[in-house]
């Protein structure tokens, strides 16, 4: 026992408790105990010597007394003390994930679409309650059903009355009039939002544009055999319809198309210009084929435009210029597809 003892250093001599720099040792300090031998000799040093600067090797205790933290200048108290001169910490911002958003940019309700247009065709409006719009949309189809069932009793009167086909083949000036009455009512009706939202106006000169577009139909139907007719109405009833259904359940936007189908309608007169002077049968056929898949297009985008999920929507206002579009639309995809058949049976 004696000859293990003698192996610790002495004092003063390499232990940096027992140094002059820290004074006297304090025999209740945690140190008192001679440190243990990590060198596995008896004979090793517990700690390499003091350095130059008079720092002792690693690992070395702090330079100055260790004590409590009651020492401290501040008093230890619950944060923050009054000797910071602070207030009390505020609570942190919890948002509620269930409130809406009112305030942020390019919100806009959970069912009303993004405002991409200021005309007055396209206006933010109140689509934000489903009951509106579907009220909204009833109303354009029970206006479209109206209009698309006078204009085929038109085409059926001149198909199989025989003295109304003979009255408008012997009358082609009262085609001219009724165009020149259609394309008045089209300009009211389209550049004029106000005139358009006015009851009961709006719907005098709607009336007075399907009167007039229901003549010139019935009267190009004349010029068709009946069963050309009456394929050309079958076709155009299926198309339209799959068509709609489609454009009501799809989540495809076709209204982000509608540029690029405009620019498609201008190719679509100039080609029509250029089939006015070469009368060539199948040039028209073409031409009729072209037409009927461009304002089937057409259809699709007008009918999301009342849905109001989509970039473009209309105004629940506007059932007028709605019910204006869809019934545009099918009327040419008619009338194109009958100049499709009859051509092909020629």
């Amino acid at each position: 026992m004696s000859q293990d003892k003698s192996g610790y250093p002495g004092m003063g001599e390499c232990n940096p408790l027992h140094n002059n720099v820290y004074g006297q040792p304090n025999p209740t300090a945690p140190f008192g105990a001679p440190p243990p031998n990590y060198m596995g000799s008896p004979g090793a040093p517990g700690y390499p010597a003091p350095g130059p600067y008079a720092q002792p090797g690693f690992p070395q205790a702090a330079p100055y007394p260790q004590m409590p933290y009651p020492q401290m200048p501040y008093p230890q108290q619950p944060y923050p003390g009054p000797g910071y001169g602070q207030v009390p910490p505020q609570p942190a911002f919890v948002p509620n994930p269930n409130a809406p958003m009112m305030d942020s940019p390019g919100y806009h309700g959970e069912n009303g679409p993004p405002s991409y247009y200021d005309n007055e065709e396209f206006t933010n409006s109140g689509f934000e309650d489903k009951t509106i719009r579907q009220a909204f949309i009833r109303k354009v189809f029970l206006v479209l059903t109206v209009q698309l069932l006078v204009t085929f009793s038109f085409v059926a009167v001149f198909t199989f009355h025989q003295d109304a086909k003979i009255f408008v083949r012997r009358n082609p000036w009262t085609y001219y009039v009724s165009y020149a009455i259609f394309f008045v009512s089209l300009i009211v009706l389209s550049c004029c939002g106000e005139f358009r939202r006015k009851h009961p106006w709006n719907l005098i000169a709607l009336s007075i544009l399907t009167l007039s577009l229901s003549y010139m139909v019935g009267m190009i139907a004349s010029f068709y055999d009946t069963d050309s007719v009456i394929m050309a109405v079958g076709i155009t009833a299926v198309v339209c319809f799959s068509v709609v259904l489609f454009s009501l359940q799809s989540k495809y936007d076709f209204t982000s198309c509608r540029g690029v189908l405009f620019v498609c309608l201008i190719v679509l007169l100039l080609f029509s210009i250029l089939c006015m002077f070469i009368r060539h049968k199948i040039l028209h056929i073409v031409y009729a084929s072209l037409g009927a898949l461009l304002f089937t297009c057409f259809l699709a985008v007008d009918t999301q435009l009342l849905l109001g999920n989509k970039q473009l929507s209309l105004s629940p206002e506007e059932y007028i210029f709605a019910a204006l579009n869809l019934y545009t639309d099918i009327i040419n995809i008619f009338l194109y597809i009958l100049a499709i058949v009859g051509r092909s049976r020629e």
